[in-house]
């Protein structure tokens, strides 16, 4: 199980930055297209901005993994062992809850903005907006694989640099 997540995770990183990659390329040769000849690409501010779209969502997952997203331990610390589980607990089913409401409004958007299409690329609006629930639905994957660890003892990370 533990090889499939690495795995899982590497995948997830690695598309990540190969959609970067080739987000700073588009926009590199769109800016110097622009100042060596006068002339630009039509459809490359398009490509960044839905490419950065897609990257937000599918990289949301990664950093729930890792803490990344805001959260307040205020509450979580100040109570005993068990009432911290039972928190945490409470905690991943509304999370749970949440990101499978949002995978389902996401569908259901997307569905909505099936007919229309973006103006340089004339692709279909309903890929832009897959982001959604695809990145909503990595988030419960990753949830799902740290869940345990969380349970147990919350996500343990230190924002302070060590003394010494």
């Amino acid at each position: 199980m533990r090889r499939i997540e690495r795995a899982f995770v590497t995948l997830n990183g690695a598309i990540l930055v190969l959609g970067l990659a080739a987000m700073s390329v588009i926009v590199g040769w769109n800016v110097a297209g622009r100042y060596v000849t006068g002339n630009s690409l039509t459809w490359a501010d398009e490509v960044a901005r839905y490419s950065m779209i897609w990257l937000t969502f599918l990289g949301s997952g990664l950093a729930l993994r890792h803490g990344a997203h805001a959260a307040i331990t205020n509450a979580q610390d100040a109570l005993p062992g068990r009432g911290q589980r039972i928190l945490r607990l409470a905690i991943l089913l509304v999370l749970f809850a949440f990101f499978g409401f949002m995978v389902w409004v996401g569908i259901d958007y997307m569905n909505r903005m099936s007919i229309q299409r973006s103006a340089a690329l004339q692709v279909p609006m309903k890929w832009i907006y897959a982001a959604m629930p695809a990145g909503f639905a990595l988030m419960i994957v990753h949830l799902a694989l740290i869940a345990p660890q969380y349970l147990r003892a919350g996500l343990q990370h230190s924002d302070e640099a060590p003394l010494g």
